[in-house]
């Protein structure tokens, strides 16, 4: 009988074996006529099969991408990705069922493509560097010891009943264990949702519910700023009502005792005794590889699908042509692993290609001074926060070894984007403003990849990736054809990184996605194309905020105020913010018989950080007598944003306003908070 060393060695010399003969399989298989449903489209084809990606001319190759999806992007997968078995039906899809599937027939395990391949060939590269909050800790993990990690973390898991297709909650701040977590479930092919440490014992608990999660991997404890974060609290408190959890897997990132239930696992005390391989699940193309909660405009969050083959090719190859990585570089990529830029950015993306990525908790350019980051990755409301520092912060840093600089989350300001570019690039970096979705799986809209020496224009993403197809439509669903116009941005036809379904509800998900514009994929943003036929992001045309480039449905932040006893309703908008972006402002209307409002907007507050998070708190809440409707009772929110905003000479059409009066009402209400809050 093998060993359970030489079992898994027999698998990856399986794996890789697969490399060299999905090679000479040139194109895949079309299903025969009687395979297909009849309202799916199928994209395959029978042209060569060179990878084409930025081989000869960049606007030829997008045009073929478009022209030729399915074989440009099949293609792709069959270089970029190693298989057990490849795949032998490119795409098939429909738009109107939001029904996407990539690369059929394909098997495969994302970890090995991460982690098995690299340790092969350069097992002491540096896969993960982690800068911790403590000033002088850093650590450096290679691609062996990363290996290591996650396959005792995976056996540990199985061991405790974890298996294929169970889901598994993370919520833990970004750290080597952190990604290994992530990367044991893939192995495994268990299903992990990362929800970002500082959501409340609520919201995590409404995530682990929602994903039916089997367990919960956490920390004792976070470090934030030399602050102490008491997530096993968090957790504690989350799982109180969580009845599908069995068990939680506590690692110690602070030396701190803490208090243990009869379903708490020490961590590392049981991945000390588990073995350090763990044979690989081999997953279809088309498994789920994880789940990640985002905003929408209803009040309940949307656990958006991804899949193994067609997220992983995607996210691997915006990292390597958006910020022409290039071997040996560092990639810096400041995000937390709780959101989408970190799975595709942090983990994903980076360690498919097998570069060095850097796990930030702390500092930025004395970090890029001493490990000489090339990739500088961040959100522009940390630039806007920063350059309120001056230039000295930064310059007294050596940043040389920079040679490409991104902006990711939100439209970035041409304040923060020249500040960015002239000072922490020297005016020598190229900057992409990279605009994408937890629903896209990675970047669509940048400045790269592009022609040699192709124009850059500030704030503004311009391009579309090699594949995407984004057209504008007007208010009727008609295509606006030519430049210098504007609209709903949407999609024309499906990429491998494209959200799959939301979790527990495809209806929900064509709803979202595919209804308002049948037979494309409606982004939810508004966007302009340029005379030149760039596109420059105009921001969200539904109830979502942006917040630090965090997304929030309004309807989330009203639902949890709403519980206070003395608010009968409340209505938040959004509203310009100089750091955040954009940041939430609420209007309250009390209960006749309320004596103490100031009180009530404090208890508002903290209920907003108790149930969501703290940067979900507005910003602003002032207490009006009653709120805007529409005669059957809607409230129409773009009235305060007008007022907030100071557009109060252009309301739009107010005809079904059941009451004109009350505008008049809030605006002397508004007026009088502005005196009391001039920075407003």
């Amino acid at each position: 009988m093998a060993t359970p060393r030489a079992g898994a060695a027999a698998a990856l010399g399986h794996l890789l074996s697969a490399l060299s003969r999905q090679q000479q399989r040139l194109w895949s298989r079309p299903s025969a006529p009687w395979e297909r449903p009849s309202s799916i489209r199928l994209l395959s084809g029978t042209a060569q099969a060179s990878a084409p990606f930025l081989r000869g001319n960049y606007r030829e190759v997008c045009e073929r991408a478009a022209r030729e999806p399915g074989p440009f992007w099949g293609a792709l997968a069959r270089e970029a990705l190693l298989w057990d078995t490849p795949h032998h039906t490119d795409c098939e899809w429909d738009f109107v069922q939001g029904r996407i599937r990539w690369f059929l027939g394909g098997r495969l395990n994302v970890a090995v493509n991460c982690l098995d391949q690299h340790v092969q060939h350069y097992p002491d590269r540096v896969a993960l560097i982690w800068e911790k909050d403590e000033p002088g800790t850093e650590e450096k993990v290679s691609y062996r010891e990363l290996l290591d990690m996650t396959c005792r973390l995976a056996n540990t898991l199985k061991r405790n009943g974890i298996k294929k297709e169970d889901r598994v909650a993370i919520y833990m701040p970004v750290s080597p264990l952190a990604v290994a977590a992530m990367l044991a479930c893939a192995r495994i092919g268990a299903i992990h949702t990362v929800v970002f440490a500082g959501f409340s014992a609520e919201s995590l608990a409404g995530r682990i519910n929602d994903s039916e999660c089997k367990a919960v991997i956490t920390c004792n404890q976070g470090v934030r700023g030399g602050r102490v974060i008491e997530l096993k609290k968090t957790v504690d408190e989350a799982v109180k009502n969580c009845p599908s959890v069995k068990c939680v897997f506590v690692t110690q990132r602070t030396t701190n005792k803490i208090h243990t239930g009869s379903r708490d696992i020490l961590l590392e005390e049981e991945m000390a005794k588990e073995s350090s391989v763990c044979t690989p699940e081999i997953m279809d193309s088309e498994d789920m590889l994880f789940m990640l909660y985002t905003s929408g405009s209803t009040g309940k969050p949307k656990g958006i699908v991804h899949t193994q083959a067609g997220y992983l090719l995607y996210a691997a190859l915006t990292h390597k042509h958006v910020f022409d990585y290039k071997q040996d570089d560092i990639f810096g990529c400041v995000a937390d692993i709780g959101w989408i830029t970190g799975h595709s950015y942090v983990v994903y993306g980076p360690l498919c290609n097998g570069s060095t990525t850097v796990l930030f908790e702390s500092r930025y350019w004395e970090t890029v001074e001493r490990l000489k980051i090339n990739q500088f990755y961040c959100a522009p409301t940390a630039l806007r926060l920063l350059l309120k520092y001056g230039d000295e912060f930064v310059k007294k840093y050596d940043r040389s070894s920079l040679t490409t600089l991104g902006s990711v989350g939100e439209p970035i300001n041409h304040e923060a984007w020249q500040w960015f570019y002239n000072v922490v690039g020297d005016g020598r970096c190229t900057l992409v403003d990279t605009w994408w979705q937890t629903e896209t799986g990675g970047i669509c809209i940048a400045p790269r990849p592009s022609e040699k020496g192709a124009e850059i224009v500030p704030a503004i993403a311009m391009r579309p990736f090699c594949g995407i197809t984004p057209v504008l439509m007007d208010e009727k669903g008609k295509i606006l054809e030519g430049n210098d116009v504007s609209g709903a941005l949407c999609i024309a036809q499906p990429w491998p990184g494209i959200a799959r379904t939301i979790y527990g509800d495809h209806e929900r998900f064509i709803e979202a996605y595919f209804k308002a514009y049948p037979g494309y994929y409606f982004t939810g943003d508004g966007a302009y194309r340029t005379k030149k036929g760039y596109y420059q992001i105009t921001g969200r045309m539904d109830d979502v905020l942006n917040i630090s480039g965090h997304r929030l449905g309004t309807a989330e932040i009203e639902d949890a105020m709403d519980e206070h006893p003395a608010v009968p309703e409340t209505a938040v908008i959004s509203y310009p913010h100089d750091v955040k972006g954009e940041a939430a402002f609420a209007f309250v209307v009390l209960k006749d018989d309320t004596a103490h409002p100031e009180t009530v907007t404090k208890e508002l507050r903290a209920i907003v950080a108790s149930k969501i998070a703290k940067y979900a708190v507005p910003d602003h809440v002032l207490v009006v007598k009653r709120l805007p409707k529409t005669r059957s009772g809607k409230i129409m929110r773009r009235l305060l944003q007008r007022i907030v905003t100071g557009n109060v000479n252009d309301m739009g059409d107010i005809t079904t306003l059941d009451d004109s009066s009350v505008i008049t009402e809030i605006l002397d209400a508004y007026e009088e908070y502005k005196i009391k809050h001039p920075t407003l």
